[in-house]
Order: C-alpha cells, then structure tokens, then sequence
C-alpha cells in the first residue's frame, strides 16, 4: 500500500499525518515556524521497520517479559523481538502497518486498523481508531479499540520531540516537568520489578523544570560501570484535576507544549539508541509516551490492560502548543 499524507490545521497548528502507523509526521507551530517533532524525511521509509518514529505502537507499547501471559489461564505466546521478550506489538506491531483513513475533515482525521485474532500472538480480533484533531493550541490523540475475545492493550504515540529549529541539536538544551512522584524499578532487561520508587533527593526528579542534558551527562558519568546510557523510565502520573502530566521547554526557541492524559503512566525516553542511517542520531529528540504500564499483563499489583469482549475502551492525550 502507498504511504499517504493527510494534513489538518488551525491557524495555529499544522499537522502532517500518514497512514504508516497512523503517524505524526510533522507538528508545526506556526507562529514560530517550527517542527516540533522529528520524522524519517522520505515517507515511504514509513512502509519499513523504523524506531517508531511518530508511530502508534501496538498491540502493547512497552515490553511484556518472556513474550507471554495468561488469560483465564490460557497461556498465549507473543512475537518476541527483544531477546526473549517483546517490545512495542512484536516484530509486526502497529507502527509499520498501513492504517485505512476513515474520514478527514479540516482539523480533524480518522485512521482504523483492524488487528486480526493471534497477531504476533495476542488473542482476539481487534479494531482500533485513532483519531488526530486540533482545536485551538492543542493536538488532540483519541484512541477507542474494542476486541472480540478478552485480551491485553496498551496505545501510545511514539513522537520524538525536539523544540529547537535547527534538529541536529541535541535535546540538552529541553527543561522537563512531570507531575510525577514515582517511577518503575526495573531490571537489566527493563523489565518492571513490580516495585516504585520516590523520586525524592534522586536524579530521576522532574517535580519542577529540570534540564535534560545536565541529567543525563551526570547519570551516564555516574553509572558508567552499568552503561546507562539514558532515560527510559516509567513514571506514575499523580491524579489531577485536569489529567496533567507533564511540560516540555526549550528557551531556545521558547516554546513549551504541555501534556495531558487519562492514562495511568508516562515513559520518558531520551533516544539514546534513537538510530537511523544519516538522519536520525541519539539523544535528538525525546518522547513522553502517555500509557499503561510496560508487563502489566504479568504483574497483579499494576493497572490493567485487560479489555472484555465486544466493550468498547478510549483513552485520550492532549498537547498544548504554546
């Protein structure tokens, strides 16, 4: 199938989309004249196995330990495609399958996918939109999915952002801000312990405005003998009134976007194995990927990911352009 573009805007915003993963292409600020995000430059390299750039990752962003989990205790086996684990829907997930486009109008697209029982493992036939749409300073991301058999789903979009004009700058130069008070250990895998931490008195606080670069050159120095090489960690999003997660800032360009969401969890990524041939290098962009948690279809104690037969789930994140 061919990698089509569809563009809506406001007289703020202009969205680029494509049907390859129902993708982020382009998020452009156009006060500013700026792309707020990174992209693989030639489109059809959207038809092939790329890092996920600006994609929808599914069936279940995130890793799931060993590639498997029960249902009623059934044991379902997945694609796996990181070691022993899987990463992101499998080897075939989300991100590099054409989507149909629904319905366009000015400010608002519609992609569906449909997600056939045992794709890369998972039970049940599903079909899912996603729905783009801006209103005023904000890109809108809808997902509703409903399945025919019980299963495990976990959507995020996977955008790589990066506020400066010129996109062969690092993100050093981004001030983050979570409305987060815990974060996920995890294991030399990744893989969630089961366990949260505080981030109090720690480098993984991002209560107030923090600066990206100075966080990561003191973690990869400190924990040299564990090659860290940046972030990629689940924080627990604290419940507030306005679903706020977090803000993104660069004083550069000054512009911030603010996120929000009804979902339990943001990964924070700093794209140190960000790796694209020419185009794309490490640590140029960062993601703030709204979800559930990574292997809540093998831990008790996390939200859950289940979804019943034929009931119809949504989830939704906000960004505002500022």
């Amino acid at each position: 199938m061919k990698v089509e573009s569809s563009i809506i805007q406001n007289n703020l915003i202009r969205v680029q989309t494509l049907n390859y993963g129902a993708s982020l292409f382009e998020v452009y600020h156009k006060k500013k004249r700026i792309n707020l995000i990174l992209n693989l430059g030639l489109k059809k390299n959207y038809r092939y196995t790329n890092p996920s750039v600006g994609s929808t990752c599914g069936r279940y962003a995130g890793r799931i330990s060993n590639s498997k989990f029960k249902i009623a205790k059934k044991k379902f086996i997945l694609n796996a495609n990181e070691g022993k684990n899987i990463l992101h829907g499998g080897k075939v997930g989300f991100s590099i399958c054409p989507w149909k486009k629904l319905s366009q109008t000015k400010d608002k697209v519609v992609y569906q996918l449909h997600s056939k029982d045992n794709d890369q493992g998972f039970p049940g036939n599903l079909i899912v939109n996603c729905t783009y749409q801006v209103r005023n300073k904000y890109l809108i991301i809808n997902y509703e999915y409903k399945s025919d058999k019980s299963t495990h789903v976990n959507l995020t979009n996977h955008s790589y952002w990066n506020l400066e004009k010129n996109k062969n700058h690092m993100i050093y130069n981004h001030e983050l801000k979570l409305n987060s008070h815990k974060y996920l250990e995890i294991n030399k895998n990744l893989i969630p312990t089961g366990r949260s931490i505080n981030v109090k008195n720690s480098i993984y606080d991002f209560l107030k405005f923090q600066n990206i670069g100075k966080k990561l050159v003191f973690l990869i120095n400190k924990k040299k003998e564990r090659k860290f090489k940046g972030f990629d960690t689940t924080y627990i999003v604290k419940k507030s009134p306005r679903n706020f997660v977090g803000s993104l800032k660069n004083n550069n360009s000054n512009i911030q976007v603010d996120f929000f969401s009804n979902l339990p969890a943001v990964q924070l990524y700093s794209a140190q194995n960000l790796n694209y041939g020419k185009k794309l290098f490490p640590y140029q962009g960062i993601c703030l990927e709204t979800q559930y948690f990574p292997d809540a279809p093998n831990k008790k104690n996390f939200p859950s990911t289940l979804i019943k037969p034929n009931k119809k789930y949504t989830c939704f994140t906000k960004i505002k352009i500022n």
